[in-house]
């Protein structure tokens, strides 16, 4: 922010400097100016009669008369400009006063107006750059969050920023009082469920047993495939001897894992360890990127339930399906977030139903109802028309920043199916 000011604030010195340097400029500047203009229009003269008198147009009698004449004008011309310059008028004073005063003023209210003032605000400033501040600066940052969050206790996109802001400066308790306010905002998320249980174990010791376990199984009810839950779960098991269930929760995590990955090799190691200790055979080729792990566990198939139900209970609810415009397929990555979220057609930002994937999942069917409202309080079936948008997030937070790309449909009304949003535009 105060590179920004500076660069600011010398653009405007320099446009100050380019408007006033000729409103205070003295006349005198003015006379040496006019003096050599002088100069040279004489020069100009003097050459044209030399010429004349070379090619016998004038007598030299009318050569040496002209020139005389000439002569008598510029020591005249001389005379004049050598008197006193004329002071700097009031006017100008006044004039140059004004445009001062009135640049940066001018300045200040056309950023206001057409800039981006809100890139100051504590909610800009999220966990990823955080490792660029002082430890004061993100204490200041986590206070005034805290506060705005008191005056705005359904901010989705806040109670993001500071839960993951307190699990990158290892304060786990505070982290996880976020993420439960969170999951209650969002109950049906399984990435924040499984980023809860991480922080409620941390802040336990990393103790997964009891309330963390059942973050984790409430994650993979969601989503079978919630990578952090699927690790946790194995873990859990794996420390009550259960080295069977580990094996199970293990292989069906290894399957999402690029082969090449580094991750992939220590899960195997792990699994191996687990099947030893259960008196199972090696899993040797069977465990392999390509065998029945990989096909027993399909990424889109949790979100299949989701649609018909709700639309047959009382049409309460909007579905559709996600797409990906071809010509932004290289700006995506696999792992990138995709939220799905409808918010009211009035104007208001806040979403009041919202369902989270990945980009690896579209084209992506969906389905917004009352069970993924953001609170009891605000529910879709509370409302006629929606507007329905879909947001690639490379960050992972739901707060749009630039470079995000974003499908956002017309006004819709509640009911409607086989909506089609098309993620088509970069966030500017």
């Amino acid at each position: 922010m105060s590179t920004f000011i500076v660069i600011a604030a010398l653009m405007v010195v320099v446009a100050l400097g380019w408007v006033l340097l000729p409103l205070l400029r003295s006349s005198s500047g003015g006379a040496v100016e006019r003096r050599a203009a002088n100069l040279s229009i004489y020069r100009d003269q003097f050459a044209d009669l030399d010429a004349d008198l070379k090619r016998g147009t004038i007598s030299p009698q009318q050569h040496g008369e002209a020139k005389s004449e000439l002569e008598r004008r510029m020591l005249e011309d001389a005379k004049v400009d050598q008197a006193p310059a004329a002071p700097i008028s009031s006017s100008s004073y006044r004039t140059a006063l004004a445009v001062l005063l009135a640049v940066p003023v001018v300045a200040g209210l056309l950023y206001a107006r057409l800039g981006s003032p809100d890139a100051f605000s504590p909610l800009a400033t999220t966990p990823q750059n955080s490792h660029d501040m002082t430890g004061e600066q993100v204490d200041e940052m986590v206070a005034k969050l805290q506060q705005r969050l008191e005056k705005e206790p359904d901010n989705v996109d806040g109670w993001v920023v500071l839960a993951r802001t307190y699990y990158t400066m290892r304060k786990f308790p505070e982290a996880s009082a976020a993420y439960e306010k969170l999951t209650a905002l969002i109950p049906n998320d399984a990435d924040l469920l499984a980023d809860y249980a991480d922080a409620l174990a941390m802040s336990q010791g990393r103790r997964i047993a009891g309330k963390p376990l059942e973050l984790v199984n409430r994650a993979l009810k969601i989503d079978p495939n919630q990578w952090k839950a699927l690790a946790m779960a194995g873990t859990e098991a794996f420390e009550r001897k259960d080295y069977a269930g580990a094996v199970d929760h293990w292989t069906k995590l290894q399957s999402s894992a690029p082969p090449d990955a580094p991750i992939a090799q220590q899960i195997q190691s792990s699994i191996d360890e687990a099947r030893k200790l259960a008196g199972l055979p090696p899993a040797a080729v069977a465990q392999s990127p390509a065998a029945k792990p990989r096909a027993t566990a399909p990424a889109p198939a949790p979100a299949a339930p989701a649609v018909s139900p709700a639309v047959a209970a009382g049409g309460k609810s909007v579905s559709g399906t996600v797409t990906l415009a071809s010509g932004l397929a290289a700006k995506a990555s696999p792992s990138d977030a995709v939220f799905v979220f409808a918010r009211p057609s009035d104007g208001r930002k806040m979403p009041i139903a919202i369902m989270r994937a990945q980009v690896k999942d579209l084209p992506l069917k969906f389905t917004l109802d009352d069970a993924k409202s953001m609170s009891d309080a605000t529910k879709i079936s509370g409302f006629d028309e929606v507007i329905v948008a879909a947001r690639i997030s490379r960050s992972g937070n739901a707060m749009p920043v630039s470079g995000d790309l974003e499908g956002v449909s017309k006004p819709i009304k509640v009911g409607a199916n086989g909506l089609a949003i098309t993620i088509d535009r970069v966030i500017p």
